[in-house]
């Protein structure tokens, strides 16, 4: 779907109520129905915690009031703090407010200091804080009592465990930039409305955010697309569901491509393994791991149904220059749909030369990553030489190797980097971490909508380029930015899925490609394929 600005969401919601005849009191109804479900959802015991509703008088508080009307219907005892008197509500919003006011005494009014030291007391105690004060018509800067109470629900969610739930927007986030000119909520959770908002991707909007859940309200998926005007699009099920069709009846290994990994030296050859495993599981016809002669073995016992090539090793056991002798590397490349080179290769001199050999031919589609990446750093120019296809894959680090400036520059412009690199070097860029961006030479971008913080951990990467190598060999290149996006997509996906097995801290790479048959499954059902 695209992602929106205020004013196109606002035209969505609009056309949403003139064209379907879904009034706006159904929207906000539904907005808070679905905040209420995500609670419920992430917290089985939230009856029992003590909850805390922050409501402006707008739209954004109007929903606020239908999230905490909800909960109580579920069985929690939500306690409700509107920043205006009933009075100053207008429309949907002080309908709800009514509404609240006749199933639960439990509205208190914050118009001062002395009622905010109430409001105080209570965050002090609170587990759960729903933020519906502000939502996408903010523009200047926060001041006065809302900055006071937004800066105690930072300040209680820095200190312990108590998590912020965002309605929409966190609070002070101006939803086109993702800036913040004054005081803004840091959310836990920022649960949108119909489609994300353009500032919630840009920069370090991620800080305020937390977490991003979108959730439909009733505007058809079509007004989205009508309404956005850029070329930036959230990957979901939706974005990629082209990928969701059976394979022929008498399909067979040839079908679905032949990938080759390059990857592994002495004392790295679980990155071979990793990618080259998650290749497979990916679902690539074959794949060939090329590995230096003295890696092979422990690649090749590892995964039966992997084929092996061994390469000339160097003395220090990364690949040599010498596999281009007698056009030994160039006979690997032939049949091959895809191919991915970096993981494990390491830094040696030698072996950064043969990357840059490989990738200046380009005779087949290329994924590069980690070391492979490492072999230009500096000279990033030479990426945009050559002609076949080339897609790199590098964290905040090798981006900033590869662009000779620092990590805080790449994070403080993620999109602005990865697309004007896409256009540089005449590759698809993705850009990873937290919402990974995929942005390709023509300036179509697609940001991630699965993951998570237990991703972090060695080899994940290595799991990730070894997906995208099966994918382009199993789905082709006609259109290689959403293949990319595909298994970018499911890589979060499947790691989502180990996380709620693991927990974060305890989660390994190998964890994502045991998980790669429940990501389809779950990928195929919600496409409608049973």
């Amino acid at each position: 779907m695209n992602i929106l600005s205020a004013a196109e969401m606002r035209e969505v919601d609009r056309l949403t109520t003139a064209r379907y005849g879904i009034p706006g009191a159904t929207l906000m109804e539904n907005a808070g129905v679905k905040v209420a479900e995500f609670i419920a959802q992430q917290w089985p015991m939230f009856a029992q915690r003590r909850i805390v509703v922050l409501c402006g008088k707008g739209n954004n508080g109007g929903d606020g009031f239908v999230v905490a009307r909800h909960l109580l219907e579920l069985g929690a005892t939500p306690e409700v703090y509107l920043f205006a008197a009933p009075e100053e509500m207008q429309g949907d919003a002080a309908a709800n407010c009514k509404r609240w006011q006749k199933v639960s005494s439990a509205l208190q009014i914050v118009r001062n200091s002395s009622d905010l030291q109430n409001l105080k007391l209570a965050l002090d105690s609170a587990d759960i804080i729903v933020d519906a004060l502000l939502g996408t018509g903010t523009r200047g800067a926060v001041e006065g009592l809302f900055a006071e109470a937004i800066a105690a629900v930072n300040k209680r969610h820095k200190a312990v465990t108590s998590v912020v739930v965002a309605v929409d927007i966190p609070s002070g986030m101006v939803a086109d930039t993702g800036e913040a000119m004054g005081a803004c909520i840091k959310a836990t959770y920022t649960v949108t409305l119909t489609a994300p908002k353009m500032g919630m991707i840009l920069g370090t909007a991620s800080d305020a955010i937390g977490d991003l859940i979108v959730r439909e309200i009733g505007s058809p998926p079509e007004l989205i697309d009508q309404a956005g005007k850029s070329n930036v699009r959230w990957i979901d099920w939706r974005e990629v569901s082209i990928f969701a069709r059976p394979r022929r009846a008498d399909g067979n290994k040839g079908n679905y491509g032949h990938a080759l990994v390059v990857a592994g030296s002495v004392g790295k050859s679980g990155a071979a393994v990793l990618a080259s495993w998650a290749a497979l599981r990916m679902g690539a016809g074959l794949v060939t791991v090329a590995t230096p002669e003295p890696v092979l073995p422990i690649v090749a016992a590892h995964t039966p149904e992997i084929m092996t090539e061994p390469l000339p090793a160097t003395d220090a056991g990364s690949i040599s220059l010498r596999s281009f002798e007698y056009e030994r590397f160039d006979g690997l490349l032939k049949g091959k749909r895809a191919l991915a080179i970096g993981p494990g290769l390491t830094t040696n001199v030698e072996t950064q030369q043969f990357v840059r050999d490989v990738v200046a031919k380009r005779d087949v589609p290329i994924i590069l990553d980690a070391d492979g990446l490492n072999a230009f750093a500096g000279r990033a120019q030479e990426l945009k030489n050559g002609g076949g296809g080339l897609a790199l894959t590098p964290h905040p680090g090798e981006m900033a190797r590869l662009l000779s400036c620092g990590i805080p520059d790449v994070q403080a412009q993620r999109l602005e980097v990865a697309r004007k690199s896409a256009a540089d070097w005449n590759a698809i860029v993705i850009l990873k971490g937290h919402q990974t961006i995929i942005a390709a030479p023509d300036g179509q971008v697609f940001v991630n909508s699965t993951g998570n913080p237990g991703m972090g951990t060695g080899g994940t990467g290595d799991v990730l380029t070894g997906m995208l190598a099966g994918a382009t060999a199993q789905f082709g290149t006609s259109d290689w930015a959403r293949v990319l996006a595909f298994g970018v997509y499911l890589h979060g996906l499947a790691g989502d899925i180990a996380y709620a097995e693991t927990g974060e801290a305890p989660l390994l790479a190998s964890d994502l490609i045991r998980e790669i048959p429940r990501a389809y499954q779950q990928y195929y059902f919600e496409c409608g394929r049973g």
